[in-house]
């Protein structure tokens, strides 16, 4: 699968109301990114940002994802990575754990299933975007 075959399988297999489907556009991406991400990984999203030479795990060139992926953009892959609360990173890695840093920032919802897809629809926004950064 490419591009928006791809994205519209993830929003299918991670169960997205319609509702919540305006969080994954990709001016949210890239503000989330930019907030949350492009410290370390650089406005371009090539893994230098300010805060690069401060840590002791590179921060990858995230626009190289799909060309070292054979050409295709690994979107679970960075879903799971960019959420940190499964498999993919369970015992630690160097990134923060977004996943749980936006559904703090929730206001408290009336709607715990709203908060749960605001949070996946955040962590799409952001891998949405980063596809689009692909060389």
């Amino acid at each position: 699968m490419h591009g928006l075959a791809a994205t519209i399988s993830m929003v299918a297999a991670f169960g997205f109301a319609a509702g919540a489907a305006s969080a994954q556009d990709a001016d949210i991406g890239k503000t989330l990114y930019d907030d949350y991400c492009a410290a370390c990984h650089g406005a371009g999203a090539a893994g230098d940002g300010d805060m690069a030479n401060l840590m002791t795990i590179p921060a990858p060139n995230l626009t190289l994802l799909a060309t070292n992926n054979d050409g295709e953009f690994p979107m679970l892959k960075v879903i799971h990575t960019i959420d940190g609360r499964t498999g993919v990173r369970a015992h630690g890695g160097a990134m923060p754990v977004f996943g749980r840093v936006f559904a703090s920032t929730e206001a408290g919802s009336a709607n715990p299933y709203g908060s749960v897809l605001e949070v996946r629809g955040r962590v799409l926004s952001v891998a949405m975007y980063l596809e689009s950064l692909q060389k």
